[in-house]
């Protein structure tokens, strides 16, 4: 088969790899019909993330075909269409049982990270059973490729861990899928204000038709006094981090309110400065988190049901033997205006 394979900071090739084959009895083989690029991919690429080893399949999102199952696989044969989890979970561990699949004991983020993943045209998921979810008959599948990974990711570590309640006042720190996925999901629980801060205007302006109330460019350097003025100068009750550089964190720490809760989102490979000294005083709540896919059942109801549209955060469409041109593209997301990617297979 053919796979989108990474050689180290900066370097991936399209090129042919081994079929995978069922290794366990927990496994599945999937035949991959629809994938996408994750904003991680890109940090994998710049070396933020040094577990992932050269040779290395890349991606953990997609929908697909079963191939083959083992014989310790009882909820998928052969045939099903079926929603990936980018977090693999052997339902039996003592994280799992707390809901954390993403600290499995055999498992966790480990499909594009510590095992191959799914930008290929086959991809081997250990503990199929509790790492797959069918796919709902007559339901649009390019949607449901966002539920791999971001809309759970925005949900989960965003919202819930941000603690979004009605009458919030909340700032997403970041305008990519996550943050946007973040802002559609934030909606669930009628906060007063959504605030989308970035550097792009077409991201915003995307931001705006989801459902932002206000949208900040933070280009000139003023990002925090904008949302302090926007807020009588008492800053947010919710502050979302969805990029992962230490100035939208820094960002986030001052523009929270007194009581409020940062949540981080994004994915970090530099230190970032704790203002331990502002913000011991005024009762904050951080948190970090990376996504435990606990919530997909119900996000997958919402998306079923039409009330969560995830489709409008896909701007592209290409071939999955064009992922090579697709990953120039989301690698340039301001100039491309690239939002998610949707790579088929034929």
């Amino acid at each position: 088969m053919n796979a989108l394979v990474y050689h180290g900071p900066g370097k991936r090739s399209w090129e042919a790899k081994p079929k995978p084959i069922v290794q366990k009895p927990t496994d599945a083989v999937v035949r991959i019909e629809k994938t996408t690029i994750c904003g991680t991919d890109l940090h994998i690429l710049k070396g933020d993330v040094p577990a992932v080893t050269d040779g290395r399949i890349l991606g953990h999102e997609g929908v697909g075909v079963v191939e083959e199952v083992g014989a310790g696989v009882s909820n998928f044969k052969k045939g099903d269409r079926v929603l990936i989890s980018c977090i693999t979970s052997c339902g039996k561990c003592d994280a799992c049982k707390k809901g954390m699949y993403s600290h499995c004991a055999d498992g966790g983020w480990i499909l594009g990270h510590l095992i191959d993943g799914t930008q290929a045209e086959y991809v081997r998921i250990p503990h199929a059973d509790n790492s797959l979810h069918l796919v709902p008959e007559g339901v649009d599948e390019d949607a449901l490729v966002m539920l791999s990974d971001i809309l759970p990711t925005g949900f989960e570590v965003g919202v819930l861990n941000g603690k979004v309640k009605p009458g919030d006042r909340v700032a997403i720190v970041g305008g990519g899928p996550v943050g946007l996925a973040a802002l559609l999901t934030a909606q669930f629980y009628s906060p007063a204000e959504l605030i989308m801060i970035d550097l792009d205007d077409n991201r915003l302006a995307v931001a705006k038709k989801l459902g932002a109330t206000q949208c900040v460019n933070s280009g000139d350097g003023k990002a925090v006094e904008k949302v302090m003025a926007l807020t009588g100068g008492k800053g947010v009750d919710v502050a979302i981090e969805a990029v992962g550089i230490p100035a939208t964190f820094d960002v986030c720490q001052d523009i929270v309110a007194a009581g409020g809760h940062l949540a981080n989102v994004g994915v970090h490979g530099k230190p970032v400065s704790l203002k331990l000294e502002k913000l011991w005083i005024h009762n904050v709540t951080i948190t970090t988190g990376l996504v435990d896919t606990n919530t997909t059942p119900m996000l997958l109801k919402t998306v079923v049901a039409g009330r969560l549209q995830p489709r409008q955060l896909i701007t592209h469409d290409f071939r999955l033997d064009d992922l090579m041109k697709a990953y120039d593209t989301f690698a340039n997301a301001a100039k491309e205006k690239a939002l998610k990617v949707i790579i088929r297979r034929g």
